[in-house]
């Protein structure tokens, strides 16, 4: 008789995680200057999801960057409770679920363990190749995801309950940082989130940041940083090489506006005491976000905030509701046919290397 594979037990969810430990920086849990929790999260899905959601999903990890699971591997017949076990112990303290009805799909961003969720409409969206594919000149340094984005919030003034909701939950899901003991140097992404007021909608950037010293030419700038030999060549005299512009222009560099002066060394080039043109790139992914409810709970509980009508009122979203949960179901009812009455197995050791 063949023996049956696994024991008959279901197999545990696992975050492969890279076995060069060199390369992985230690991740405080306590925020030395503010003592307060460092969050960190879990990016996953729930149901089916296309292919680019599953990309979309890879770019919000790597987003999220340093304080979360890069690659978490979820398995379908993983349910929420499964996630929320690992959460406490790991320190998760918010999740970022991505799924997909026949009409939309949507990001709901939850607090642990007991909520409250935010469900985001997503009405459209660009992933970080597609951004990246549409620049001249894409850039993405190595380091840029070692330390965790800043978060900008713009036209989030009302007093309404979904915007205050919508305003600390994103604010909390990035660490707090003391702007008097900030390094200049680790602030190297930022992620803005605009809101309309006359459209209720949220678009979601991803930016890095760089900056050019003011007054130097970019033939200068460029051969202190790539420490390459330049091609005289063509020049009748070394002097050419400094005072001749160079391809592009510098203009951008000498708006008032734009500049900043420097409190420490940032590089090569940007000294202290200089000024220096304060650029972003876009590196995405790019969303359009519309808030359609929020949740007491984990994904339960009493409905806060409905978009299509007064909380617990029947309606348009109560259908997409039932649609998406009929999807999260199924995936949970196949899961719970592989457990042979067995509950959910999760290996915390390897997932928790990549978030410690």
């Amino acid at each position: 008789m063949r023996k049956k594979k696994h024991g008959g037990f279901r197999r545990p969810f696992v975050a492969k995680t890279n076995t060069n430990t060199k390369q992985q920086p230690h991740l405080a849990s306590v925020d030395p200057i503010t003592g307060k929790k460092i969050p960190k999260s879990f990016v996953f899905s729930r149901g089916k999801i296309p292919g680019p959601l599953k990309q979309l999903q890879m770019d919000l990890r790597k987003l999220m960057l340093p304080y979360t699971a890069l690659s978490l591997k979820e398995k379908r017949r993983n349910n929420l409770k499964d996630f929320l076990n690992v959460a406490g112990p790991m320190g998760v303290t918010h999740f970022l679920i991505l799924s997909k009805t026949a009409t939309a799909a949507y990001l709901r961003v939850a607090t642990t363990p007991q909520g409250p969720t935010l469900t985001f409409k997503i009405n459209e969206y660009s992933l970080a190749a597609d951004v990246a594919k549409s620049q001249l000149h894409p850039r993405c340094p190595k380091d840029l995801f070692t330390n965790s984005a800043l978060i900008v919030l713009s036209g989030f003034v009302s007093g309404d309950l979904p915007l205050k909701l919508t305003t600390n939950m994103f604010q909390n899901i990035f660490p707090t940082i003391d702007v008097k003991t900030v390094k200049l140097s680790s602030c190297q992404r930022i992620v803005l989130l605009n809101y309309n007021k006359d459209t209720k909608q949220i678009d979601f950037r991803h930016y890095s940041i760089r900056l050019q010293p003011i007054g130097v030419s970019r033939r200068i700038r460029k051969f202190v940083q790539n420490h390459q030999v330049p091609d005289l060549r063509n020049l009748q005299d070394v002097s050419d090489f400094v005072t001749k512009a160079g391809y592009g222009s510098e203009s951008e560099a000498d708006e008032e506006a734009a500049t900043v002066t420097l409190s420490s060394d940032i590089g090569r080039v940007n000294r202290a005491s200089m000024k220096s043109a304060v650029k972003l790139q876009e590196i995405g992914p790019r969303m359009t976000l519309q808030l359609v409810k929020v949740e007491k709970g984990l994904c339960s509980g009493e409905v806060l905030f409905s978009e299509y009508g007064k909380p617990g009122d029947k309606g348009k979203h109560d259908d997409e509701d039932n649609e998406m949960q009929d999807n999260e179901d199924e995936d949970d009812s196949e899961g719970s046919e592989d457990q042979d009455g067995n509950g959910s197995e999760v290996d915390e050791d390897e997932a928790h290397e990549e978030l410690d």
